[in-house]
């Protein structure tokens, strides 16, 4: 009697053709939801910061950046009038342009004729304004930068707690048990891990637009105080 035709070794062989398909297409219908879903309620908090830290992070750039390029040679215009005596002209240009320069200079030409101090004073003080208005809501990227990874490692115990649970509860190791606890360990670490690091990217390049911005905004702030403290003026 050949192998083939035993009874025993064919039975063998249909339930191993019976049992693959099942476990092939069980692997290919999970997607990445459902994959998420499976680290538990603490996926929910988590991504939840997920969405604030993309929300934040896209206003802050496409403020930022329209900031940056909506001076268009404002300072030459304004330099321009107030050589000439406009400074009426030079005020309206700075209206008309609506950045943080133009409103520095305007709450600076508005005390011409003081001393150069309470001009220096005025154009700092809102100088300061407008660095608090680029950098709102950037210090809450910094926060889920923090707070993200934190969950993911909560998630990480009550995984844990899980497995433990299950044993108990089963009398012995469990290989079904196990598995389903390690599900909630790793899925919650490893998102809490990534929202955090890109959080802590996003933050950071925030920051480098801004103080490039302010860098560049100070150059032209203290062009235009030179300007006014020339011995013509």
């Amino acid at each position: 009697m050949s192998l083939v035709q035993n009874p025993a070794i064919v039975d063998t062989l249909n339930q191993m053709q019976q049992q693959q398909p099942v476990a092939l297409a069980t692997t290919d219908d999970l997607n990445l939801l459902e994959l998420l879903m499976k680290g538990g309620w603490i996926m929910i908090p988590i991504l939840l910061l997920f969405f604030l830290g993309l929300v934040i992070f896209f206003e802050r750039y496409i403020t930022i950046r329209k900031a940056s390029r909506s001076e268009g040679g404002l300072l030459a215009q304004v330099k321009s009038n107030v050589l000439s005596g406009k400074i009426d002209a030079a005020m309206a240009a700075c209206r008309s342009n609506n950045s943080a320069l133009s409103r520095m200079l305007q709450k600076g030409l508005t005390r011409v004729g003081r001393p150069i101090k309470d001009i220096e004073g005025a154009i700092e003080n809102q100088g300061k304004l407008e660095v608090s208005r680029l950098e709102k809501n950037i210090n809450i990227l910094g926060i889920i930068a923090g707070i993200a990874p934190m969950l993911g490692f909560v998630g990480t115990i009550f995984g844990v707690i899980q497995i433990f649970r299950d044993v108990e509860l089963a009398g012995g190791i469990d290989i079904g048990s196990v598995s389903g606890g390690l599900y909630v360990k790793m899925i919650a670490s490893a998102s809490g891990l990534t929202i955090g690091i890109l959080a802590y990217i996003g933050y950071h390049i925030l920051n480098m637009m801004v103080e490039r911005l302010i860098l560049r905004i100070e150059t032209d702030a203290i062009e235009f105080i030179d300007l006014l403290d020339e011995p013509s003026m």
